[in-house]
């Protein structure tokens, strides 16, 4: 990394940073103070992104608007939607921005050179040269506006007023909220930088545009480089273009210091609940400490050491103290250090009214019993170990390492300049924690950050079956306010400029606008398909057991599987096998109480995860194959503790202890319920799947919301059924294991897999023994019907709503649209970015207001669209009817279509660590995807033409025919247009 001739920087430190295989660099753009970060690698995977330091004053979303806005044109590339343009037709592997409480940031990443320089330039452009200035329907459509229903009322709408509407709908993300503002009432982090509802209309253009001016000038940026380029010549770049234009600023964006309490301090906030919600336990509790300490390294880890140690870890004992107390049905710790004052929280979770100050006493009492005996030295072992083992590994699934390391390089570089390696650089971090450990360190933060600490906050969240009403109410008298307060004329003037956004949000941009965001050619893609690596393996004295392999370099980490074929288990054993699945590594075994083996666990591996793999042949969606299955992840040295462990789990796991089998029911049952309203358009889609296919039927019963009324039912009536449920799960251990019809799989080079194949004789030895053992509890002949032998395609109720405390609505269509002369095509891939960013991103996002919109075309012959935070039911509906004619009459210009084929290969050509590109072979083989089919797949992609879009309408008209309707979410919207359903209940009884 040469850097010595760059005159428009000043380099203020520069080194190896041998813990990331990088060389590092601080600089400092001399003439307007921009910082610098440069990490150089060879990792191709390249990042971009150019921060702020941003904090809000209030909660009018001001930040958050902005961060939506400034990508809605620049100078450069003047047309409506650059980033949409970018996602089209670029290769990028990130592409995104970010409003954090304090900051906003822009990042890219892609592997292709020229492709990344063109991300980089469009960002910058957008972020200095927004149209915001030139354009206020920009800041309308992303942040609120007025508009008139049919009957001429007012009502609110915009992209982020939407978004918000749905993120405080949630009871999750309300506590993390108010914990946050309750802690740092005189800061910025005081305030909600994304927006609350009914403070974002306060907001006015003149106000959006002076924050942009104040914090968005390169003497408050942050700018970052990763990855294998000519950094020189990248910084050249953005002097010459952008930063050279500017002249430096005195720019006041510290973010301030909270002062430290005098004395504790109770709050109570409410959130919204259903009003036919009967449920008693719907309370949340959280006892959150202000840290004193900020920019302290070893501190950073120790807070998520003291997480796992004292109440996230099964079994921990502040955790263990409020289980065993009753309080809550699941109780959780969490830490936030990304900010310049850290804090932590312990939470119990539906929990009854009334416990504020039990809930207090029992964490006291536990953490000053323990910070006098001491912490257990396994739990820290293994907490610093889990967290070793990560850093080590860097699997940031389908985030960049680079992105993920730039983010983190944040938390401490936007409080101090020469900082940016502080938290990253972490090897010796464990190396003195470790040390520390031994020397009392984690007791004294114990006393010193909770038990002696006055800057707390004890909150209790409470349910209210009248908030959102009144919100509502609220929102429509200040309506009725301001329609009062205006005459027929101005009224009118507003319905006039309603049409007038909607029309400029319907425009096409200037060809020639359109000309000028660049975009790379077919001619650029790799024609080639990826392949796939599987090699089937005979195991020796295995008996008859094959151990498939995918012979990636995995950086001395072995990963692997266990696998057991469930498609014999009888289908009335499904809910159990469920419950199996939670259970396993939750409750004691023949030689281990389940806290310890969890710490046993952590100390030898990345982590053991027992799930449930149910998938479908691509050719023929009647053959189904189903798996229990254990996946682990370890340093290669320890291979054989990690399969001794799943030993233990599977044929040691005691279940008798009722007490401990209804603790995990229902934190379980909380987990799965908060999964579901977060993730709406999720639920609506596996939901609407169901329908069709048996893979997708036996998911919903083993995880959706057919499994979650019958977890409900059981834990309300557990202690009549308690005893029948532990023969249950011992029944289906028999099952699982009897027959040892056992498939093995491994991802590694040739030495991991050898080591695995060893270790895994040693295992299936064990197994064999337990399957005829006199207590191995299992039929030799499964009772029939047997997994998914009920599924009936198209039974039951095809148009469901299923009603939540939600204000916005995720809204599924789908269906089923292969025949004998429709089938699937690459085609479908360019399909999918073409609705995503054109069709349905301009219908229902930009025009309806929802946050999102997507749309699925698999394999297998399903296809659905989706809505996701969206305040319309009916539009919506109205839009998918019309995707069909849309298409058959599209008419696209070559550059147009390129972008959308682009965009598809992008998709496939995403970089792969060695885990996803084991668990992408693995895929392939379950599903008999193989390499042909692959690259047919892609010739049909990089081919496409607009006369092969137009034959796609008729995919679409014949998956819509289907009628299959899968919504959840506003009540009101619901019940508003109840004739579309013949099912309308909540979605949690």
């Amino acid at each position: 990394m040469n850097l010595k001739n760059l005159e428009a920087y000043e380099i203020l430190e520069q080194r190896a940073v041998a813990d990331l295989d990088s060389e590092g660099a601080i600089l400092r753009h001399k003439k307007t103070g921009a910082r610098v970060l440069l990490l150089s690698n060879d990792d191709e995977n390249k990042v971009f992104y150019i921060g702020f330091r941003t904090p809000p004053q209030d909660s009018t979303g001001v930040a958050h608007i902005n961060e939506h806005s400034v990508l809605c044109g620049s100078d450069k590339y003047p047309v409506k939607d650059p980033f949409v343009e970018l996602a089209k037709g670029s290769l990028n592997t990130f592409l995104n921005a970010m409003t954090y409480p304090d900051k906003t940031v822009y990042p890219v990443a892609s592997c292709n050179d020229k492709d990344f320089a063109n991300l980089c330039d469009v960002y910058l452009d957008a972020v200095f040269h927004p149209n915001i200035y030139k354009e206020k329907k920009i800041f309308e459509q992303e942040g609120w506006h007025f508009e008139t229903d049919e009957n001429g009322k007012l009502f609110y709408n915009g992209v982020v007023y939407n978004e918000m509407k749905g993120a405080y709908s949630s009871a999750d993300d309300t506590l993390e909220r108010e914990i946050m503002n309750a802690l740092f009432p005189d800061t910025a982090y005081g305030v909600d930088s994304g927006g609350k509802p009914e403070n974002i209309p306060d907001l006015t253009y003149e106000a959006f545009l002076d924050f942009h001016r104040r914090f968005y000038h390169p003497s408050n940026s942050y700018i970052y480089l990763y990855g294998n380029m000519d950094m020189a010549e990248r910084l050249e770049y953005i002097d010459r273009e952008y930063l050279s234009a500017y002249d430096r600023l005195d720019i006041d964006s510290s973010v301030k210091k909270q002062k430290p309490f005098e004395e504790r301090r109770f709050v109570t906030k409410e959130y919204p609940i259903l009003k036919d919600d009967d449920r008693e336990n719907n309370y949340y509790y959280a006892y959150s400490v202000m840290a004193a300490k900020s920019l302290d390294p070893d501190f950073y880890v120790a807070l998520d050491v003291l997480d796992y140690a004292l109440c996230s870890a099964p079994g921990a004992p502040v955790k263990e103290a409020l289980t065993k107390a009753g309080l809550g049905e699941d109780n959780y710790s969490s830490c936030e250090s990304g900010i310049l004052q850290p804090y932590f929280s312990f939470v119990s979770k539906n929990a009854k009214e009334g416990e504020t100050q039990r809930f207090v006493s029992v964490i006291e009492d536990t953490l000053k019993d323990i910070a006098k005996k001491g912490i257990d030295k396994d739990s820290l072992l293994a907490a610093l170990n889990l967290f070793e083992f990560k850093y080590k590994e860097a699997d940031y699934g389908s985030y960049p390492k680079g992105l993920m390391l730039g983010l983190q390089a944040l938390d401490s570089w936007l409080y101090d300049d020469m900082k940016p390696f502080l938290y990253i650089e972490a090897n010796e971090i464990f190396r003195r924690l470790r040390k520390k450990a031994d020397e009392g360190y984690f007791e004294e933060l114990i006393k010193e950050l909770i038990l002696d600490n006055p800057s707390k906050v004890i909150l209790c969240l409470k349910p209210s079956k009248t908030m959102a009403d009144e919100a509502s109410e609220k929102t429509a008298e200040r309506l009725k306010q301001i329609e009062d307060s205006l005459s027929a004329e101005e009224l009118e003037k507003i319905r006039i400029h309603s049409n007038e956004l909607k029309e400029y949000q319907a425009s096409e941009d200037d060809p020639e606008d359109l000309a000028k965001i660049p975009m790379l050619k077919r001619s650029d893609l790799d024609v080639k398909a990826k392949e796939f690596k599987n090699e089937l393996i005979d195991l020796e004295d295995g008996d008859g057991v094959r151990l498939l392999w995918h012979d990636y370099s995995s950086n001395g980490v072995s990963y692997f599987r266990v696998l057991f074929d469930i498609r014999d288990l009888p289908d009335e054993d499904g809910f159990y096998l469920s419950i199996f699945k939670m259970c396993i590594g939750l409750m004691d075994t023949e030689h281990y109480t389940y806290a310890k083996l969890n710490n046993e666990i952590n100390l030898n591996t990345g982590g053991i995860t027992p799930q449930i793999t149910v998938v479908a042949d691509r050719k023929d969606t009647d053959k189904v194959k189903a798996f229990f299955e254990f996946k682990a992840r370890c340093f290669e040295e320890k291979t054989k503790d990690a399969v001794r462990l799943v030993k233990e789990m599977l044929l040691c796991t005691d279940f008798s202890d009722s007490d401990r089998l209804l603790e995990i029911l229902l934190e379980a049952r909380a987990g799965i319920q908060a999964a579901m309203q977060a993730g709406g358009h999720q639920t609506a889609v596996a939901r609407a799947m169901s329908k069709m296919i048996k893979a997708a039927w036996i998911t919903e019963k083993l995880s959706g919301i057919d499994f979650l009324d019958r977890l409900t039912e059981l834990t309300n009536d557990f202690d009549n059924r308690k005893e029948e449920l532990t023969r249950k799960l011992d029944e289906v251990r028999g099952r699982i294991i009897t027959g040892c019809k056992v498939l093995l799989d491994h991802t590694g080079k040739k030495q991991g897999r050898i080591l695995f194949e060893n270790c895994a004789k040693d295992l299936l030895k064990d197994i064999r023994e337990y399957s005829v053992k006199e207590n191995a509890v299992a039929a030799k002949e499964p009772a029939k019907p047997k997994l998914g032998d009920g599924f009936v395609k198209k039974a039951g109720n095809l148009k469901e709503a299923f009603v939540t405390s939600s204000d916005v609505c995720y809204v599924c269509r789908a269906g089923y649209y292969k025949s004998d002369d429709l089938v699937y095509s690459g085609t479908m891939k360019v399909l999918k970015v073409m609705m995503g960013y054109d069709y349905l991103w301009l219908n229902i996002r930009v025009l309806g207001g929802a946050y999102g919109c997507m749309s699925g075309f698999t394999k297998t012959g399903i296809a659905y669209f989706v809505s996701y935070r969206d305040p319309n039911l009916e539009k919506t509906l109205e839009v998918y009817e019309n995707a069909a004619k849309y298409i058959s009459e599209v008419d696209l210009d070559e550059d147009t279509l390129t972008k959308y084929v682009i965009g598809a290969i992008a998709s496939q050509d995403m970089p792969l660590t060695p885990l996803q590109a084991g668990s992408r072979s693995f895929s392939a083989y379950m599903t008999g995807e193989n390499l042909e089919d692959e690259q047919k797949e892609r010739d049909e992609m990089i081919g496409c033409s607009v006369s092969d879009i137009r034959a796609l309408s008729r995919h679409i008209k014949a998956f819509l025919d289907d009628g299959i309707l899968s919504v959840n979410g506003k009540e009101d919207i619901i019940k508003g247009s109840s004739d579309l359903f013949e099912l309308i209940r909540p979605m949690f009884r």
